[in-house]
């Protein structure tokens, strides 16, 4: 299976909602896995299908919190349940993302610390994860590109400013940016 093109930030397919899976079939199948090719090249740990261009509501995630606890699997049509966001500045250290559709950044972001995402596989069988900590915020992170929205339209300032002037910078937020993981070399 090929790796995919990843877009950039002010791609439209970043910028609205993704639509629900409806065929459980051989196509959606070859999507996840070219995912999964294109999430474990780029390196990250998770990648929606708006990333790579198609506007639907499934997501690949590989996250190893500590030796022998690896989780890896794909969501499709999820739905997600939160607890209360702490409140305060986020902290650099421990709460700092990056994305894949602003490659090479990292700003801090609050976000809550448990959730419980539940959907479907590849199967059409129903899935539930309860996640905390680091697991939790890919799970966020992840269903928020299914919406529409990346983690740098969740930051408060200065770090929203801040990251408005890189991606001015770079010539991104306009449509037909991408980057093919494993062959383009990024700033950042």
């Amino acid at each position: 299976m090929p790796i995919r093109p990843i877009v950039i930030t002010g791609n439209p397919v970043l910028h609205i909602n993704a639509l629900e899976v409806t065929e459980f079939n051989q196509e959606l199948r070859d999507l996840v896995q070219d995912m999964f090719e294109t999430m474990d090249e780029a390196p990250g740990v998770g990648l929606a299908a708006p990333q790579v261009g198609v506007s639907l509501r499934v997501f690949v995630y590989d996250w190893d919190a500590e030796e022998g606890s690896a989780q890896r699997g794909v969501v499709i049509n999820p739905t997600i349940e939160l607890s209360d966001t702490p409140v305060g500045e986020p902290d650099w250290d421990s709460e700092s993302e990056g994305c894949l559709s602003v490659p090479g950044e990292r700003f801090p972001l609050k976000r809550a610390e448990q959730a419980t995402i539940k959907g479907f596989d590849l199967d059409g069988t129903q899935v539930r994860i309860d996640a905390e900590g680091w697991f939790a915020r890919i799970f966020q992170h992840e269903f928020d590109h299914l919406n529409g929205t990346l983690y740098v339209d969740r930051l408060a300032e200065p770090h929203k400013s801040d990251c408005a002037e890189i991606i001015a910078e770079r010539g991104w937020g306009k449509p037909n940016l991408s980057w093919l993981p494993g062959q383009d070399k990024l700033e950042g």
